[in-house]
């Protein structure tokens, strides 16, 4: 089987203050203005990442436009003044030792988007593991349609529970191939990256390839008639969304042979092994407001068999009058975030109240012990599930599990040119 990763052409700034050129994901801290005035301050005129992308925290400005326009402007200007090396036909092996000192390794490539969708139920190698909001697409289509650059944040996981794939990478690289080696910005700890030789990127290529098969795919998760899923998105899943539509779109107006060989057929991205220690999953819950709180559980006990005994699946409900542990015995998902978020979404059509996302317990119990309000907390989802999940049920619900602190998600640092 074809692998739809490969090495690419990635760009890395040379002569400039790594520090202030890597900045964190756009998506977070979206409610937070201090952290990246903050930012803006440590970076000042330097030549950054900052000045190539677009914080969310600014998407719903009066001058995103401009800002925009900015971001191309400044991506010639860095092209232009000739600020890149660019190691060709090249990956990435990294070290990102993230600020409570565990130390997460990933894989920078490309990969083919002929080979990923993010559709609910597809059956391609690289698939979505939440719901893609359609909507936060054409925002982002706009950042990406006229730029001369792309800039990952994207982070996709590989299930390779032997550790066989990225982790060996450390024993193939010396001193001589480190390509970068400093100190992120804002609690983000440390990142190390070395080029790889043509014989790693083969290892890992034939490795992929194993894990890929299909006979040993389904033995591992005992499935049947089920496309391989070898590529799961972790993080950036509406970025890589955004790299999709936009190809689809370049296709309109280009011939077969023109469109596979156009730059924008690939995206730029770090793989990272489910089973690395320094990722860790953890719960998100949710706190509905402003709902008739019986008529919600009434309708919860109708919808599900629902029992205090242990038999199915533990969610914890808190309303003003009570705090109960609770099992599904008919669940309709993998997970029980999965089966009461089908449910929540049923209801909330046809009733009022809005739904909201919390990550604290504490917060949860809080919110939810208000009048009109209703908690729902969830343990944290397994990591190994997660391949299983999105194989058995498609792509997951929106805000079923978070990958760490934002401080830990990935910054930008690694470019690559998609025109």
């Amino acid at each position: 089987m074809k692998i739809p990763f490969k090495s690419g052409n990635i760009l890395i700034p040379k002569n400039v203050d790594m520090t202030k050129w890597s900045v964190v994901a756009c998506d977070q801290y979206t409610s937070e203005p201090d952290y990246w005035n903050k930012v803006k301050e440590i970076v000042g005129d330097s030549p950054s990442t900052l000045n190539l992308t677009l914080p969310e925290i600014y998407l719903e400005e009066s001058d995103v436009e401009e800002r925009i326009e900015n971001i191309n402007e400044n991506m010639k200007k860095y092209i232009d003044e000739d600020l890149f090396t660019e190691y060709s036909d090249s990956m990435i092996y990294l070290e990102r030792t993230q600020d409570d000192g565990k130390v997460r390794e990933g894989l920078i490539g490309i990969v083919d988007l002929e080979d990923y969708s993010y559709e609910k139920g597809s059956q391609t190698l690289i698939r979505a593991t939440e719901k893609t909001v359609i909507e936060r697409i054409p925002p982002r289509m706009k950042v990406r349609e006229n730029a001369l650059l792309e800039l990952p944040h994207i982070m996709i996981l590989i299930d390779d529970d032997k550790k066989e794939i990225i982790e060996n990478l450390k024993n193939e690289v010396s001193e001589e191939d480190k390509v970068y080696d400093f100190d992120l910005m804002q609690k983000g700890g440390h990142i190390k990256g070395y080029k790889l030789n043509e014989d790693s990127i083969n290892g890992v290529v034939s490795k992929l390839e194993a894990l890929a098969d299909k006979d040993a795919f389904e033995k591992k998760y005992d499935v049947s008639d089920k496309g391989v899923l070898l590529f799961a998105m972790g993080d950036g899943n509406h970025s890589l969304a955004t790299a999709k539509a936009c190809y689809e779109k370049l296709k309109e107006s280009l011939s077969e042979e023109e469109y596979l060989n156009n730059p924008a057929r690939y995206a730029l991205v770090e793989l990272v092994n489910l089973h690395s220690e320094a990722l860790e999953f953890e719960a998100i819950h949710r706190v509905l407001f402003d709902v008739d709180v019986d008529d919600l559980v009434d309708s919860l006990n109708k919808y599900y068999t629902i029992n205090e005994d242990g038999n199915g699946q533990k969610f914890e409900l808190i309303t003003k009058d009570y705090d109960k542990t609770l099992y599904i015995e008919n669940p309709k998902s993998n997970i029980p975030v999965g089966s009461i978020q089908i449910f929540l979404d049923e209801y909330l059509e046809n009733h009022d109240g809005k739904i909201d996302y919390i990550h604290g317990e504490d917060v949860t119990k809080e919110l939810g012990s208000k009048e009109g309000n209703v908690g729902i907390i969830f343990d944290s989802m397994e990591k190994g599930d997660l391949f299983k999940t999105v194989i058995l049920d498609g792509a997951l619900p929106r805000k079923t599990f978070s990958m760490g602190h934002s401080h830990d998600k990935r910054f930008y640092l690694e470019a690559r040119k998609i025109k």
